[in-house]
């Protein structure tokens, strides 16, 4: 169905055609893209992306982040979802992923199957749980997370809406 690929040059097209879909959709930001909704520059995102996967190329400002699109059998760039190896102050209430599925493809189970993809690329760096922030009213998004696992822990509010933390635990 769909499989996550690391984003590569080869893929800016597709990449800047998913993007836009966003914004032609009226949303200007895309969860779990590592700011490729902030850049003009897709080559310098790249990099950014993959500096930030190695403890010793990592912006001191964030933690170790692997980002992957979620690609259907047709090579459509259909999701994107990073995962977080640890959190800091700054993510504490942000939680270790973040996803989005590109307006035309939302409700097919696209979200749902790349964080449970994530999750064994989770287990396969010994993380042992992962803690994920949805805001209350995405009911879409509390399904994906519930769907994999994930259990209430605690709420909270960022920008003057209700949010929830959901812990997923990482079995053998």
């Amino acid at each position: 169905m769909i499989q996550l690929v690391r984003p590569t040059e080869a893929m800016k097209e597709k990449a800047i055609e998913f993007r836009q879909e966003f914004f032609d959709h009226g949303e200007s930001v895309i969860n779990g893209s590592e700011l490729f909704d902030k850049t003009d520059d897709y080559t310098e995102w790249c990099r950014t992306i993959d500096a930030n996967t190695k403890e010793e190329t990592v912006n001191p400002n964030w933690v170790i982040t692997d980002t992957f699109f979620g690609v259907d059998d047709q090579d459509r760039i259909v999701g994107i979802i990073d995962l977080r190896h640890e959190l800091n102050d700054f993510l504490k209430d942000l939680g270790h992923c973040g996803y989005g599925v590109r307006p035309s493809e939302r409700r097919k189970g696209f979200a749902t199957e790349m964080l449970r993809q994530l999750l064994e690329v989770a287990k396969k760096t010994g993380m042992n749980e992962l803690y994920l922030s949805v805001e209350r009213k995405n009911e879409p998004s509390v399904k994906t997370i519930t769907r994999n696992g994930g259990v209430y822990e605690r709420s909270f509010e960022i920008d003057g809406e209700q949010a929830d933390i959901y812990r997923i635990a990482l079995s053998e």
